[in-house]
């Protein structure tokens, strides 16, 4: 049986290279690479899904298209939590299997998270180009034991976060209809009392986003939002008017529908710090994540070769 692994992370350098997918190899499955570390179009994975019974997939779409084209698939296995890129109802009507490996990257998203925000209560990327520049600009910033920190999503990532904030001297706010702490509140409260949003949890079910004008207007005035999750999440339009009218002092952003991203007027504004989805990509995550997609192969499979 042959195996299609797609994650850039892994085909980078090739397979040979990476231990965690010994496993596989040991138990007698072909493994079949996906483009050298870039993001596999559509056509791509037409070509290369024929054939394959297991798939270690990574970010990159998985629509009904493909699925149809390759018969033998029995389990995609995600090397992260997310399965938003695969179309689910066309892979359970096909009898496709969809594994995740949930809080792989935890600790990667956590630090990033914290990291972003530091970052944008301090003015550092502001401040650093003014330098670089040959200015000299300097801002007043926060201190974390003087804000009070939001946490939507209560999940694996959102718990590092609230504790690495909380470790630091911050107060936390938490919201999460599927958990119960004691300082979970309703998500129009979080916002009204959070200096600074971190959003850590999955789309709406309804597909609208979830930070839309109506929230962001109950927010402190500076307030920072930071979104190492989804970019569906939040309505762009309204982030933008929030920046623009300095409700928003900056949008942090590690999540993007299309990567890279269309350079929308929301990211070339001057107070929105983006990444390139480097949040679970670390030499750690990347290992967690692997290991754990591999299991779940293995598990699904059963060992058949």
């Amino acid at each position: 049986m042959k195996i299609l692994v797609t994650p850039r992370s892994l085909t980078k350098a090739g397979l040979d290279g990476v231990p965690e997918l010994a496993p596989l190899t040991e138990a007698g499955y072909e493994l079949v690479p996906g483009p050298a570390g870039r993001l596999p179009a559509e056509e791509d994975l037409l070509d290369l899904v024929p054939g394959c019974g297991g798939w270690l997939a990574g970010v990159e779409r998985i629509t009904d298209r493909v699925l149809a084209a390759a018969p033998e698939l029995q389990v995609i296995s995600r090397n992260g939590a997310g399965t938003d890129a695969i179309d689910l109802d066309a892979a359970r009507a096909r009898g496709v299997r969809v594994e995740r490996a949930a809080g792989a990257n935890a600790q990667g998203v956590a630090e990033l998270t914290l990291a972003l925000t530091l970052c944008a209560l301090r003015d550092v990327p502001w401040s650093a180009a003014s330098v670089r520049s040959g200015g000299w600009s300097r801002a007043q910033g926060r201190e974390l034991a003087d804000v009070t920190v939001g946490v939507v999503g209560l999940g694996k990532i959102g718990r590092r976060v609230a504790s690495a904030f909380r470790a630091l001297g911050a107060r936390v706010l938490g919201y999460d209809p599927f958990v119960s702490t004691s300082d979970a509140v309703s998500l129009d409260e979080l916002f009204g009392r959070s200096d600074v949003v971190t959003l850590h949890c999955p789309p709406p079910s309804d597909g609208k986003p979830l930070v839309t004008a109506d929230l962001l207007d109950l927010a402190p005035r500076g307030a920072v939002l930071v979104n190492t999750a989804r970019s569906v999440l939040v309505d762009d339009d309204a982030v933008h008017a929030a920046l623009e009218g300095e409700r928003l002092s900056a949008y942090a952003v590690d999540a993007f529908d299309t990567e890279p991203p269309e350079l929308t007027p929301l990211l070339r504004h001057e107070r929105v710090l983006a990444t390139p989805h480097i949040g679970g990509y670390t030499d750690a995550s990347i290992r967690r994540a692997t290991a754990a997609a591999v299991a779940n192969l293995l598990a699904v499979l059963g060992g058949v070769v």
